[in-house]
């Protein structure tokens, strides 16, 4: 994969994941060739040394676990030096006992930050918004999240929506509003009017009525 121009856009759900070369708190990666047949967990903050994004950042790091359960890897990101993010790990993980052990992107020319669309200068335009992007195995961008500065992200609703996402592509199915892992899915729509009849005929799901049908896994 060629790395790409740096461009200020905003990547959209679907696109492939944009290519870029970074130093980061683990070394030099390229993203394409990074977590080969894993999901990838994409996230900016605005700034090291800072309350807010502390807590994030020991948020994601406390439930490294839980994604790496998921087959998913994490990677911050803020436009902040490389010495700069060490001196912060090394700081909270000396204060709190919580150790960032994943890698964080050194972006100071803030190229990665155009490319993903985490600039936004009405909120800043010398830090990255609170951007979360899902990406699958294929590098495709699944789900994306936006948060400003003032306000922090929630790791559950995080960790249930990659759930969900791979939950929905194990099985071909859909999912209602508020969504947990053990709850019932929705059935995808039929298409044809043989498909709807049969879907009036099946009594092994929940039916609200043809177009509205939640099962168990």
């Amino acid at each position: 994969m060629e790395v790409q121009e740096v461009v200020n856009v905003m990547p959209r759900i679907g696109d492939q994941a944009p290519d870029f070369e970074a130093v980061t708190t683990k070394g030099k990666i390229k993203f394409s060739d990074y977590a080969k047949d894993k999901w990838v967990v994409l996230f900016s903050h605005p700034a090291d040394f800072t309350p807010v994004c502390t807590t994030e950042m020991s948020g994601f790091a406390e439930r490294k676990a839980e994604f790496d359960a998921l087959n998913t890897e994490l990677m911050g990101l803020s436009i902040d030096s490389i010495h700069a993010h060490l001196a912060w790990v090394n700081n909270v993980r000396k204060n709190t006992g919580v150790y960032f052990d994943f890698p964080i992107i050194a972006d100071i020319d803030m190229k990665v930050s155009k490319l993903y669309g985490m600039l936004q200068p009405n909120e800043s335009e010398t830090a990255a918004v609170r951007a979360v992007f899902f990406i699958d195995p294929s590098k495709k961008i699944r789900l994306i999240m936006y948060y400003p500065l003032n306000v922090g992200r929630n790791m559950d609703e995080i960790l249930r929506a990659l759930k969900a996402l791979q939950v929905s592509d194990e099985n071909g199915v859909a999912m209602p509003l508020n969504w947990t892992p053990g709850a019932k899915v929705i059935v995808p729509p039929p298409k044809t009017l043989d498909e709807m009849q049969d879907r009036l005929e099946d009594t092994t799901c929940e039916r609200v009525d043809f177009y509205l049908c939640k099962r168990e896994l």
